[in-house]
């Protein structure tokens, strides 16, 4: 990771503030807490509007459309409009990268990856994490950690990977590094949150690891229990996975960051959250221009996030050591946990998995079968 120190941006506030500069600013508020809402789990809505104010600050890289893995049932169903309508969803992949030397594309496996499903019309969002290292095929007929894919072709390779495996129509991202969450903590005063006793040792490895590598200081955790902590220490709390419930756990960390994020914006001032904002700029990479990310955004302040989940799906996948793979999340049939998922996504439809997802779940299982107790 890379050090992003910048000076706070100052805010100027004009006394006496007339009611359509009120308005204003309540509306601006009403937009940045969305950034905040969903700047731990990659910023899903909220760096997508950055980047229509600041695309100067993001970096926007096209990918070739036509490379992309789409599955031909998926296409076919699109073409001839046998789906349950979907004018108003639009399927996002955000990846988290630890990028140490500051590049966001591939070379790096993805810490996080989740798929952001907004529904423009109802104005809700979906949120599935794809937990990084579940066996899945990389997207060209070999199978690994599906982290493994974004490491090998970045971001196209990676929605391709899901695509495939997911029977998706993916053709846009966000990329986000992970070493802007902590200036985005540190600009909102830190975030409570309570720490166990089996987490303490955890935390402070991870801080030390970064406070290496970013040659700065860092403030052990002392105690267990609620405690306010700063963003390398937030941020290391994140990254905690070898405690009871491994990444599964990890997983839930982030959203408790989250949440703790979110409360904490109600309170924050328009100085801490523009901070924020600013603090996460120079860690983005999107497919998105400004045109499509106005068309997704509509009336972003309504909103909402209703769907947080994990896949595979809970009940739905083994913790399996795959041979040579190490350490695997294994779909306890991958066909099962795609109709899950689009039932998940879009709860109208009754769906059959594409034949493509079948023989890929056919595959894993034949794979991962000498491993199964």
């Amino acid at each position: 990771m890379e050090e992003h120190m910048q000076e706070p941006q100052k805010s100027q506030v004009s006394e006496g503030p007339t009611d359509t500069q009120k308005k204003k600013r309540s509306r601006w508020k009403n937009v940045l807490l969305i950034i905040v809402e969903v700047s731990v789990l990659l910023l899903a809505v909220g760096v997508l509007y950055v980047v229509t104010r600041t695309t100067e600050e993001v970096e926007r890289r096209e990918i070739d459309e036509e490379k992309i893995i789409i599955n031909e049932e998926v296409e076919q169903r699109i073409e001839e409009k046998e789906e349950v309508e979907k004018k108003g969803y639009r399927n996002i992949a955000l990846f988290g990268v630890d990028a140490r030397d500051g590049k966001l594309d591939r070379g790096t496996r993805s810490d996080s990856i989740i798929i952001a499903s907004i529904n423009q019309d109802t104005q809700e969002i979906k949120l599935i994490s794809v937990f990084r290292d579940t066996f899945l095929n990389l997207s060209n007929d070999t199978y690994n950690k599906c982290n493994a894919a974004y490491a090998q072709g970045g971001p196209q390779q990676a929605i391709s990977m899901l695509n495939a495996n997911l029977d998706l129509d993916i053709t846009d991202y966000v990329t986000i590094g992970f070493a802007g969450l902590i200036d985005a903590v540190d600009a909102l005063g830190g975030v409570e949150m309570e720490v166990a006793d089996s987490e303490i040792s955890h935390l402070n490895n991870y801080q030390l690891c970064m406070a290496e590598e970013l040659q700065v200081d860092y403030v052990p955790v002392e105690h267990s229990g609620v405690q306010l902590l700063n963003g390398m220490q937030a941020t290391a709390y994140c990254r905690i996975r070898y405690t009871k419930g491994d990444d599964f756990r990890r997983a839930e960390r982030q959203r408790d960051v989250l949440r703790a994020m979110m409360d904490k914006a109600r309170d924050a001032s328009m100085v801490e959250l523009t901070d924020m904002v600013n603090s996460v700029l120079p860690q983005v990479e999107t497919s998105l221009n400004v045109n499509e990310v106005l068309s997704v955004l509509g009336s972003v302040a309504g909103y909402e996030i209703v769907t947080s989940d994990g896949f595979p799906f809970e009940g739905n996948r083994l913790g399996v050591n795959v041979g040579s793979k190490g350490s695997c999340v294994v779909p306890d049939d991958l066909e099962g946990n795609v109709k899950l998922l689009h039932e998940a996504l879009y709860p109208e439809e009754a769906y059959m998995p594409s034949r493509q997802v079948q023989n890929i779940s056919d595959e894993i299982a034949q794979l991962t079968e000498e491993y199964i107790e």
